[in-house]
């Protein structure tokens, strides 16, 4: 069994996407040189005439330099390249220490503070391989004896500055790092970085880079012409999280230059995370990487830069579109979270009084339509114009209009499931198109994520699981309301269970959708929807044997990426590899942690709130609240019921399981209930009763017994 596992794995392994090693074990000598702070809007031919040398002799691309908080302290990025793995020092973030002197080479003080009290376990990673390869490092400067230090925090050689570096050091040290930082320095008052904001002027800017830039140029100067230079902006500088700078340089680089610069990590041909550097250094310099890294080598993409300043122009925008992501997230969930809470309040005021039937009904599909439109709006370069925000909003509306007008004048407008079908279609097709194509609109959207925030780089995001899973049962429902009016029962519960688990096993796969929870709470959701549709009861142990399977089914996948080899594993193989360690229960604190969080949200829970609110009332006093509109919704389409009770099911299993937490259920429902409204309206319109043909109100059925 266990060969066949095995088997499976490496046939997997050559099908995933960035399953290939990024580049092997070349024995090279590499230097880092790393420049917090450096953006590639810092760059120019002029203003840093070494830097836009060595940019001109590389492959480039971001780096996203997010470790644990929000924003990376220089500490934090120099024991980030040391560990291998995301860390963070926690109250002394700032500038890394100086090391201590001890013959050729330093001592980083109270080294144990780290591991002791900070919880790095890992610190030292990069350093003690090296050692244990038994070659030497050569650092200059603090954070480059901090990244290159061993488990003890010695380093082999270590040079304040390249005028001091000692004789034969560069020929003898095959690992090599410099600390560049010009930049922070000007920030730093009493050791610590400001908490917000950035202090210094433009000229103060300006002059800093000439420092950087003269400071990068002397290391340059005296390596040897075969050494591979990395160069990093390896942290931010206490103000606003940005893309950082990231080159990779050599003699024996190949296809380096006009190329951009990527890594198997984020499944982006022009990202890279720090983690990455750690591998990349191991990799070049012919030394094992130790298991517990979790990045990758970089490595030159397929797609050319078309020049230095070509290159420098995009990937600036790529920063200013993931800081106007980054920026206005907060004001976008706020106008959805008011929309929606003004929608419920309005749509209970008129509807008992039996007006404004068509205006709500507009304003539901209108309001269902928003989610998808900000995908959409990414086909267009709204980030490339002078006011990205403005373009980023008024492509949001306009979208949503155009899909609502679509939904609504279109000639299924008569069918009462209509508008749904149109508006769940569009969004099942757009989030499962982005999935098969490398997930270009959820990147820098602001129901998905962003570089410059780094908590994801490709696959599916918590929000867009939701819109994804809720529209796909919507969708399902519809076309199981077909097929069984036409006496077509089992075709329909095959269809359902069909798209549904397509849909599951694309969220879920390694290095396409790779969403642990979503697995998880898909599967009750699908198995729900289902089992309604074919008339079975659905009880609570039913409901709880449904969660553990679509957990089994998830850690399935998540074992079978474990299996291939370090490198090409995503986070879901990872954490199989911490379940073994004992770390797994740390990760689920953490994220649990996260979801509890989310309850207090001011953008979400409003959502959730109102939309849970709404829905209870208007199925325990139909005609008081809504005249009748959802129990016809239900009357007309019974499957749509099914459907709605699948999302909602999903939709508090992935609120559980997914760090996201409410974000989770206020989207699933801030699609379903409007567009479930939109469909009882119009069944009103159309003369269906709003009871079925026994005189039962169906909405006072129960749906999920607690009894087998």
């Amino acid at each position: 069994m266990k060969r066949t596992l095995v088997a499976f794995a490496v046939v997997l392994g050559m099908l995933w996407p960035g399953a290939a090693h990024a580049a092997t074990q070349a024995d090279e000598r590499v230097m880092l040189i790393g420049v917090p702070g450096l953006r590639w809007s810092d760059l120019g031919p002029d203003t840093t005439p070494n830097l836009w040398r060595l940019a001109g002799r590389s492959a480039v691309g971001s780096l996203s330099v997010r470790t644990v908080g929000r924003v990376t302290c220089p500490y934090d990025g120099w024991l980030t390249v040391s560990a291998g793995v995301r860390s963070a020092v926690g109250y002394g973030c700032g500038l890394p220490p100086v090391p201590e002197p001890s013959g050729t080479g330093a001592v980083i003080p109270d080294y144990g503070y780290l591991h002791e009290v900070a919880g790095q376990r890992y610190a030292g990673a990069l350093g003690e391989a090296v050692r244990v390869a038994g070659q030497c490092t050569l650092a200059i400067g603090p954070g480059a004896a901090l990244a290159l230090a061993d488990r003890s925090g010695r380093v082999g050689v270590y040079a304040p500055s390249p005028e001091q570096i000692p004789s034969g050091a560069l020929t003898r040290c095959r690992v090599m790092a410099a600390d560049v930082d010009d930049l922070i320095r000007p920030y730093v008052t009493g050791g610590r970085l400001p908490a917000d904001g950035e202090p210094l002027g433009p000229q103060q800017r300006a002059a800093a880079l000439r420092l950087a830039d003269a400071k990068a140029g002397a290391v340059l100067s005296v390596l040897p012409r075969e050494t591979i230079v990395l160069l990093a902006g390896l942290s931010d500088h206490g103000g606003d999280p940005h893309l950082r700078v990231a080159m990779m340089s050599g003699e024996n680089g190949g296809r380096l230059p006009g190329h951009f610069l990527g890594a198997a990590s984020t499944h982006r041909d022009d990202i890279t995370i720090l983690p990455d550097v750690t591998a990349t250094m191991l990799s070049l310099a012919g030394v094992a990487t130790p298991p517990a890294v979790i990045g990758v080598p970089w490595q030159a993409s397929e797609r050319r830069t078309g020049g230095v300043e070509a290159a420098r122009v995009e990937l600036d925008r790529a920063d200013v579109a993931g800081q106007t992501i980054r920026q206005a997230g907060g004001v976008f969930f706020t106008t959805v979270a008011v929309l929606q809470v003004a929608f419920y309040l309005a749509a209970f005021l008129l509807l008992r009084r039996g007006r404004g039937l068509t205006a709500i009904r507009v304003a539901a599909v209108a309001l269902a339509s928003v989610p998808v439109s900000t995908y959409l709006v990414n086909l267009v370069g709204w980030h490339r114009t002078g006011t990205p925000v403005l373009a980023l909003a008024g492509g949001i509306v306009v979208s949503a209009l155009l899909l609502a007008a679509v939904a609504l004048a279109g000639p299924w407008r008569r069918a009462p499931l209509g508008p749904l079908a149109v508006v769940a279609g569009v969004t099942a097709a757009v989030l499962a198109g982005d999935l098969l194509t490398g997930t270009t609109l959820q990147l820098n959207s602001v129901m998905g994520y962003s570089a410059v925030v780094g908590a994801r780089y490709y696959g599916l995001g918590n929000i867009p699981f939701a819109l994804f899973a809720t529209s796909v049962l919507l969708l399902a429902s519809t076309i199981a309301h077909r097929l069984t009016r036409r006496g077509r029962k089992g075709t329909a519960v095959a269809v359902v269970a069909g798209l549904g688990g397509f849909a599951m096993i694309l969220g879920g796969w390694p290095g396409v959708g790779s969403d642990f929870g979503g697995v998880i709470a898909f599967v009750p959701g699908i198995a729900v929807t289902a089992m309604l549709i074919a008339g079975k009861r659905v009880s609570i142990v039913k409901l709880g044997a449904l969660c553990v399977a679509g957990g089994v089914t998830v850690m399935a996948i998540a074992y079978l990426d474990y299996l291939r080899p370090p490198g090409s594993q995503t986070h879901l193989g990872r954490f199989v590899g911490q379940v073994f360690t004992g770390e797994a229960l740390e990760v689920i604190g953490r994220k649990f942690g996260a979801m509890i969080g989310t309850l207090l949200n001011p953008n979400l829970m409003p959502v959730v709130i109102a939309a849970v609110a709404f829905l209870v009332y208007a199925l325990l006093r139909p005609e008081q609240a809504t005249a009748g509109v959802l129990p016809a919704a239900f009357t007309h389409s019974p499957a749509l019921r099914a459907g709605l009770i699948g999302t909602l099911i999903s939709g508090v299993v992935g609120m559980l399981v997914n760090d996201s937490g409410a974000a989770v259920l206020s989207m699933a429902l801030a699609l379903a209930v409007p567009l479930t409204l939109s469909v009882g309206i119009r069944a009103l319109g159309a003369g269906d009763p709003p009871y079925d043909e026994a005189g039962q109100d169906p909405a006072s059925s129960s749906l999920v017994s607690r009894s087998n």
